[in-house]
């Protein structure tokens, strides 16, 4: 669920911390992405006749169909997309509408309590090693671990449909990643920095408000709106105040619910089970594609179409290497000059220009003077 109608408020209160865009724009840059929603949402996409993607066994195939495709259409997408987009994509385009329904359809199966089961995590990772794609499995909360990734440096931003993901503290949210170029969405890239200076608020209070908004630990008050939420905090500075305010509210206007945990909601948010950046699991890198082990797994044990496993195989290659060779900022961060090192490379440019003068005004001085030499010899 993430936090209820917390990109309306962004929107309304921090319209510079989004920026709408093309997948191109990311090429070349690391993303660490949230794959337990993708996982999900492939498990309740279906198909025209209104079920899950199965075998000839009988075994559920939509989350390694989908976990497959769209990693290939992510690594080949911007640049790469101009660079494979062939005939092909035809077939790949009648995968992917068999893997994303309709938001009808989602929403009519998800009520199937569908649900990601360890088997359907164990598949996937297997499908991601076998296709040399790098990933870490996080002790919980998957956008939580995303976001102390891009918290690090270690890559550009996180990725998730989310928006809790912000309350995790990622800087920067990318969403529609995974999807934009099927439905045809521009890419939503939200920074942390300029929603909590668009809010007037810091991290503590940005945590209270998505926690009165509605997020995934707690229930929500009734009768509190993004707007109410907003002007409660605002007004109160901390759900302690709110909570007191509400108390003892004359009017009677809040009933909170009888186990509203709210303490330990935020230390969820503030203190998550992550693994350090400096994990050695985090420690992430590609790895060649084996792609007759794509093969043995996809063809053999799950019944898929050997040409399209193979010609597909054929692209993971080639984006893989490409996917390697990161931006020179994903390896060289910018640091901010200090007053001292500016006020030194100032100097520099100073003497510089100096020593250009000189030289220009000794080179006159020597030719005026082989002038004056000349005109005496005749």
């Amino acid at each position: 669920m993430g936090i209820k109608q917390l990109t309306q408020v962004i929107q309304e209160e921090a319209p510079d911390a989004i920026k709408n865009g093309e997948i191109k724009n990311h090429f070349g840059r690391k993303v660490a992405i949230d794959a337990s929603m993708s996982i999900y949402s492939f498990l309740i996409a279906v198909r025209s006749d209104g079920q899950q993607l199965m075998s000839d066994t009988g075994e559920t195939t939509s989350h390694i169909m989908g976990m497959f495709y769209r990693t290939l259409r992510i690594l080949k997408s911007g640049e790469l997309a101009k660079r494979f987009a062939r005939k092909s994509e035809a077939n790949e385009a009648h995968e992917e509408a068999k893997e994303t329904g309709t938001a009808e359809e989602v929403e009519k199966f998800s009520r199937r309590t569908v649900r990601v089961t360890r088997e359907h995590n164990e598949e996937c990772r297997r499908l991601l090693k076998l296709m040399g794609i790098p990933f870490i499995i996080a002790p919980t909360e998957a956008e939580a671990q995303c976001a102390v990734l891009a918290r690090a440096g270690k890559v550009y931003a996180a990725a998730s449909e989310d928006m809790d993901t912000l309350t995790f503290n990622a800087p920067i949210l990318l969403r529609h990643l995974t999807f934009s170029e099927q439905r045809k969405e521009p890419i939503q890239e939200i920074h942390l920095d300029k929603v909590l200076a668009g809010l007037n608020m810091e991290r503590d209070q940005f945590i209270d408000l998505c926690i009165l908004l509605g997020c995934d630990y707690v229930d929500p008050i009734p009768k509190v709106g993004p707007n109410t939420a907003l002007k409660l905090i605002r007004e109160h500075g901390s759900l302690e105040k709110v909570v007191e305010f509400m108390e003892k509210d004359p009017k009677k206007r809040y009933t909170i619910p009888e186990d509203w945990p709210y303490q330990d909601a935020r230390d969820l948010f503030l203190h998550p089970d992550v693994r350090d950046a400096e994990d050695p699991e985090c420690d992430f890198k590609w790895e060649a594609p084996d792609i007759e082990g794509l093969v043995a797994f996809l063809v053999g044990e799950k019944g898929f179409n050997e040409d399209r496993v193979r010609s597909a195989a054929q692209k993971l290659t080639k984006n893989v290497k490409s996917a390697q060779q990161s931006r020179m900022e994903g390896f060289f961060k910018p640091v901010p000059k200090t007053a001292e090192e500016k006020a030194s490379l100032k100097r520099k440019h100073d003497d510089k220009i100096a020593e250009s003068k000189k030289k220009k005004k000794e080179e006159a001085k020597t030719k005026k003077e082989s002038k004056a030499k000349a005109h005496l010899n005749s």
